[in-house]
């Protein structure tokens, strides 16, 4: 990624690992990788680029050095972008919105994201965890809603919609009303995090979930990934099972089911292309030949 400030270091670094795995690392690890506006920039470019990247079918994020995200940069949080001339009144919401957007952004892109949490992810870093698709933990990992300490109050990055989605609103109140810090352990038991593994172990193992979830369908990921997010907002059951119904049948309308079968009874892994099935095509022109042929 290009630096948000010409002539310093990027601080969020977009790094191929795989054929079809991009890790994206929060690179300000000398403040815990704590959000500047400078940091958001780029973080949102970065989830921009790898979203634009076709050869991209999941993504890591995870913060380089001892801790994932500590937050708001409380004592360097750097310049807010964009507010040349605007008035006193607007800068306010502008400066909200350059951090609350991520997690919608973080759901705009189309991979699933897999976070590697290591060291703290406190405040902002926690809502980045909730943010992604899945996320590990690292045996150093550690959690809070840091708002709530810090005077101000723990609903914020979308933090008060998904938290209790995850882990229920009792626990959930408590963790945002009380500031309270769990470890990786806690995190585990409550549902947090699918797993903790050792910090020096961390990162691979989300790499190899990543390259697992690569032997599926990209177009298969893709879709439900949407639908998971889309039916998180869904008060109706039949209005959820009707979206899931409508995205089956896209996939049904790919060759994948029948390389599916055919990979089964060779003996094969499965290689999906998401190209349309051409038994369907093939019936559909026979059927037009058919209607244009003359009738005596």
């Amino acid at each position: 990624m290009q630096p948000s400030v010409p002539g310093e270091e990027a601080l969020v670094l977009v790094e191929p690992v795989r054929p079809h795995v991009r890790v994206v690392h929060l690179n300000r690890a000398h403040r815990l990788n704590a959000m500047s506006f400078e940091l958001m920039t780029e973080l949102e470019g970065a989830f921009a680029a790898v979203a634009a990247d076709n050869e991209c079918r999941v993504v890591v994020l995870t913060g380089d050095g001892r801790g994932f995200c500590s937050g708001l940069d409380l004592e360097d949080p750097g310049v807010i972008p964009g507010i040349d001339s605007m008035p006193l009144a607007r800068i306010g919401p502008v400066a909200m919105a350059h951090f609350s957007k991520i997690v919608p952004v973080m759901r705009d892109v189309p991979q699933p994201i897999v976070a590697a949490v290591n060291g703290p992810a406190f405040g902002g870093g926690m809502c980045l965890a909730l943010g992604a698709d899945v996320r590990y933990a690292g045996e150093s990992a550690r959690f809070n809603a840091t708002g709530i300490v810090n005077g101000l109050c723990s609903t914020e990055l979308g933090a008060s919609y998904l938290l209790p989605r995850l882990i229920g609103a009792s626990r959930s109140s408590e963790l945002l009303l009380t500031g309270r810090e769990i470890d990786a352990a806690e995190a585990e038991r409550i549902g947090l995090v699918s797993g903790v593994l050792p910090d020096t172990d961390l990162l691979e193992h989300c790499i190899a979930v990543a390259e697992q979830m690569c032997r599926y369908s990209a177009y298969g990921l893709q879709m439900t990934k949407q639908v998971i997010w889309d039916n998180l907002e869904t008060t109706s059951l039949r209005a959820a099972i009707d979206l899931e119904d409508r995205t089956q049948l896209l996939l049904g309308n790919t060759a994948n089911l029948i390389e599916c079968v055919a990979a089964r009874r060779e003996g094969r892994e499965p290689v999906y292309t998401d190209m349309p099935r051409t038994d369907i095509a093939d019936a559909i022109r026979a059927t037009d030949e058919r209607s244009t042929v003359p009738k005596y």
